[in-house]
Parts: structure tokens; C-alpha cells; sequence
């Protein structure tokens, strides 16, 4: 993975910036410019977060990886606003970062460092699950645009490396014996932040995710498809028996109970930050007793392949 990371470096020069873009209609350019400004800061999002787990790891060969990543996130980001400028062809507006994805990044960043190395990556996997599988796909479909599929390629390419080493540091925080080293006061920091982190949460998936899916994602069957995923891999023994996601996992069972999704169902939702359409049981049993046979490496072979499918 190391050899990798050196030599799929690339430049944003590497690409065409000549191209024409196609034409769009007012709204379209309008919303292709605003996602691509958000992607920029989720790139950026992510950078602080390989910076989080680079410096939570003592194995040199990971913390040079991580360090990587961080180009590689950096540059994904540079990249994005690049692409919101070359399609903001009439400029109809200042284009700004999402207000909610502003407060997010700060409160993510604080409460991250004060939890568990696994949370920081538990956050890591799924949101890039449900980046590549589900939104930069979508986007690129919905842009429909040569610059845009050349940009994305490069990106995916980068993005196949993170997915297979947050596999990895999944199996490697699940597998290996609890160790808490923080603090009694450093845990009771860490408590308000993480209600503080939730309450932000909701806000920012609704407006920076699921919103844009809404539009470039009908139906939502690439969303589902990435949720399918993460509820997969949580469900496994390993992932399921470890704190936060038992946390989580009670929230979701709480949800599916009868006669509490009409009462409760929204409230429980805002608490996990999450649309109800994914906190639904998306997968059958038998798909269940399939992944829970999987290696963590054929999991995260499973995703790659299907971000990497055509629409």
C-alpha cells in the first residue's frame, strides 16, 4: 500500500482544465457549483481526519500512509473547487461552503481527538462509503461532463486506497485487546462533545449529503446501496461488539421497534444524525450471514468494486 500511495501520486495540472464544459440549465449550474464547493471542504474534512489517526498510530509504515492520504485529500479539495470554478460558467451567485458543514468541521475535529481511535475511523469508513459509493458517482453521473469523468477517475483511484486501509484499521481496532488510556477528566470531555457533535450531525448530513443525493441519486438506490454497506459491516461480530457501534446499533434497533417509529422515529433520528430511510434494516438475512463470513479484506474488495461499477 505504501509502494501505491508514492507512485499514484498525481497533479492537478495532470488534467485538461481546456475543456469546454457542457452546457447546463440555470439550475443545474447552480447546484453542480454548490456540491462541488461542499466536496472541497468534506476533502479537506477527511485530510484532518487521516492527520487524526496518523498521529494516534506508533507503526511508521501507517503514519506515512496517513500522511499520504492527507495529499491525497488536499488535493481532492483543490481539485473540487477547481471543478466548481470550471462550471460556473454565468456565476449566478458567490458560492459559499455549506453553513452546516462550517459547524460541523470544528466540533468533528474537537470530539474526534477527544474519543477512541476506532470512532475516528468508524467515521472515516462510512463516510466514505457513502462518499464514493454513493454521492461522487452520482455527481459525476449528473454532470455528465468530460472534465468531471477525468477528475473523478483520478479521485476514485485515490479513494480505492482509503477504503482498503480503513478496512484494515477496522479489523485492527476490533481485533486487538481494549485499551483506554485517557483520562478520567479527558472522558468526561469527551461526553458534551460528543452530544454537541450529534446535534450538529443531523444538519450537516441533511444539507451536505442527503440533499444533493436527493437530486443526483433518484430514488435513492446508490444511497441505500452505500447504508447497505456500512449496516453490513457493522453487523459483523467483530464491529458490532465494540461500544460506539453497540451505541448506535441499540438506536437503530430502538427505531425498528413496533410502535416506536411513529412516536419516536424522528426524534431518534435527529439524535443519530441520520435520515429515516437509512435507519431502516436494509439487508436481508442471508446477505447478513454472507458478510459475516467475509475476511475485512473481501469486505472492502466488495466496496471497491462496487463504487468502481457503472451506472
Amino acid at each position: 500500500m505504501l509502494r501505491l500511495c508514492r507512485e499514484h501520486q498525481w497533479q492537478m495540472d495532470d488534467l485538461d482544465w481546456s475543456l469546454e464544459p457542457r452546457a447546463m440549465t440555470r439550475e443545474s449550474e447552480r447546484a453542480v457549483v454548490q456540491y462541488f464547493t461542499d466536496m472541497s471542504g468534506i476533502e479537506l474534512l477527511a485530510a484532518e481526519l487521516f492527520r487524526v489517526q496518523r498521529d494516534l498510530t506508533d507503526d511508521a509504515t501507517l503514519r506515512e500512509i496517513f500522511d499520504w492520504f492527507v495529499v491525497d485529500e488536499e488535493r481532492h479539495s483543490v481539485v473540487a473547487q477547481r471543478l466548481a470554478d470550471h462550471y460556473n460558467v454565468h456565476q449566478y451567485e458567490d458560492y459559499q461552503l455549506n453553513p452546516h458543514l462550517v459547524r460541523f468541521r470544528p466540533q468533528f475535529i474537537k470530539t474526534i481527538k477527544l474519543l477512541s481511535p476506532e470512532i475516528a475511523n468508524a467515521y472515516i469508513t462510512a463516510g466514505e462509503l457513502l462518499l464514493d459509493i454513493a454521492l461522487l458517482r452520482s455527481l459525476n453521473d449528473y454532470v455528465d461532463d468530460e472534465m468531471s469523468g477525468a477528475a473523478m477517475k483520478l479521485i476514485n483511484r485515490d479513494e480505492s486506497r482509503h477504503i482498503a486501509i480503513d478496512f484494515h484499521m477496522m479489523e485492527r481496532y476490533a481485533t486487538a485487546p481494549d485499551r483506554d488510556d485517557r483520562t478520567w477528566f479527558e472522558s468526561a470531555r469527551a461526553a458534551p462533545a460528543m452530544a454537541r457533535l450529534l446535534y450538529h450531525a443531523g444538519p450537516f448530513f441533511r444539507d451536505v449529503f442527503f440533499a444533493p443525493m436527493d437530486r443526483v441519486d433518484p430514488g435513492a438506490v446508490r444511497l441505500l446501496e452505500a447504508f447497505k454497506r456500512i449496516q453490513l459491516f457493522n453487523a459483523k461480530d467483530e464491529i458490532a461488539s465494540r461500544p460506539f457501534t453497540r451505541f448506535m446499533r441499540t438506536l437503530q434497533d430502538v427505531y425498528n421497534t413496533p410502535g416506536v417509529k411513529q412516536t419516536f422515529g424522528p426524534l431518534i433520528a435527529r439524535v443519530m444524525g441520520l435520515d429515516v430511510r437509512v435507519i431502516e434494516v436494509l439487508y436481508t438475512d442471508a446477505e447478513e450471514e454472507q458478510a459475516a463470513n467475509m475476511t475485512f479484506s473481501e469486505l472492502a474488495d466488495e466496496a471497491i468494486a462496487l463504487k468502481n461499477r457503472a451506472a
